[in-house]
């Protein structure tokens, strides 16, 4: 029997944290001698089109037939499922998200039998949106009870998933990670000269621009800071609130302090020119954008919303404080942008605990064992990455 594993991925291929996650950890799988299968309407965008070893694709198909009022999606990704697994004899359906994808691969396994394993990741909006739904309650519990191991970004996320659907079944804390070798902090002193001047701090938030990362806050926040330290703000990112937010800075007569930076792929390189990030979400499972700034040494000031607080430690590696609670978010941005050797001492902070509790590395290794645990294999003695923790 082969030590290395035929694992199939699904997830939510367009940006968002869960499909990151899912997309990073499928390449460093297949970097360590896993076969990883996509199964998706589209290629994940973080995995590229340029051939990689052991990483391959299959795009999901939906036949618009005239007897479906809508395209039957969810059945068209459980027989994609199923057909994979039999071609490929896979080990493993590694699922993002409990709606639609763990329904789908309970249904494909139904089809292909139970020496299919289903690995299911709860991120977030599945358990603290959808399993608010009446409607949708029992089947994302069903989902979760069928699945052979269920993973969850935070120990917040986990307690609410037993609290709304009154789960009692064993669930893996896996945090989110970051790959070390993309997240660290770059040179952008020419960069920098084009959004701020010299003397001028950055201050940067990144979302998806919905009511729940109160992005109005951010604004908020940047203007108490301005007015006491010359800075700028970044956003990077599109989403439905963009608008209203546009109105907000103009009428702050804030339009030139502050830039639109779109969605951008090169994450790392943008949040490296960044002082602080600004993340004060009403609704947080885990943070991803929080732990990508951490690992660029820049430090968070946010709110203390549901998994926030597992990552940004208050005091240490960034400022967290009540919802909603602008006055003293902004103090704490000041505190940080006007004494160095604090910001300094942070940043230190934040590189380290990034490379240590959120190692790349470590979290793999994780989700590997919880592979060999639910096939009833023994974890077999192969060499990890040759780069370590810390």
């Amino acid at each position: 029997m082969s030590k290395f594993l035929k694992i199939g991925i699904t997830c939510y291929p367009s940006l968002g944290g869960s499909g990151v996650v899912a997309t990073e950890l499928g390449k460093l799988l297949a970097e360590k001698g896993h076969q990883v299968h996509f199964i998706t309407h589209s290629i994940p965008f973080r995995l590229g089109t340029t051939f990689q070893k052991n990483i391959f694709y299959h795009e999901v198909e939906v036949n618009d037939y005239y007897v479906f009022k809508y395209p039957p999606y969810d059945l068209a990704l459980a027989t994609k499922m199923a057909q994979v697994a039999k071609l490929q004899n896979l080990d493993i359906l590694h699922v993002h998200y409990a709606v639609p994808h763990a329904v789908c691969a309970f249904l494909a396994k139904q089809m292909v039998g139970d020496q299919l394993k289903v690995v299911t990741t709860l991120h977030g909006t599945d358990i603290t949106v959808l399993a608010q739904d009446e409607t949708l309650k029992d089947l994302i519990r069903l989902a979760i009870n069928e699945s052979d191991a269920v993973t969850a970004v935070s120990n917040d996320l986990i307690r609410e998933t037993r609290d709304v659907l009154d789960i009692s079944r064993d669930i893996d804390l896996t945090y989110n990670f970051v790959d070390k070798r993309v997240y660290y902090p770059r040179d952008t002193t020419s960069l920098r000269q084009d959004f701020a001047l010299p003397d001028e701090k950055i201050l940067m938030h990144i979302s998806n621009f919905r009511p729940v990362k109160r992005v109005s806050d951010v604004i908020d926040i940047f203007a108490k800071v301005n007015e006491e330290i010359p800075s700028k703000l970044l956003l990077v990112g599109e989403g439905p609130d963009l608008p209203k937010i546009q109105c907000i800075i103009n009428e702050l007569g804030l339009s030139d302090r502050v830039h639109f930076l779109g969605k951008q792929d090169e994450i790392a390189h943008v949040i490296s020119l960044a002082d602080v990030l600004l993340l004060p979400s009403s609704k947080e499972s885990f943070g991803l954008v929080a732990l990508e700034a951490m690992a660029c040494g820049v430090p968070t000031v946010g709110s203390e919303a549901g998994g926030i607080p597992e990552l940004v430690i208050h005091g240490e590696t960034g400022f967290l404080a009540p919802i909603g609670d602008v006055a003293q978010m902004a103090e704490f941005t000041i505190q940080l942008l006007s004494d160095v050797a604090l910001g300094e001492r942070f940043s230190k902070a934040c590189l380290k605990r990034a490379r240590e509790d959120f190692c790349d590395t470590l979290i793999t290794k994780k989700y590997e064992e919880i592979y060999y645990r639910v096939l009833g294999r023994e974890v077999p003695n192969t060499e990890y990455l040759n780069e370590v923790c810390g």
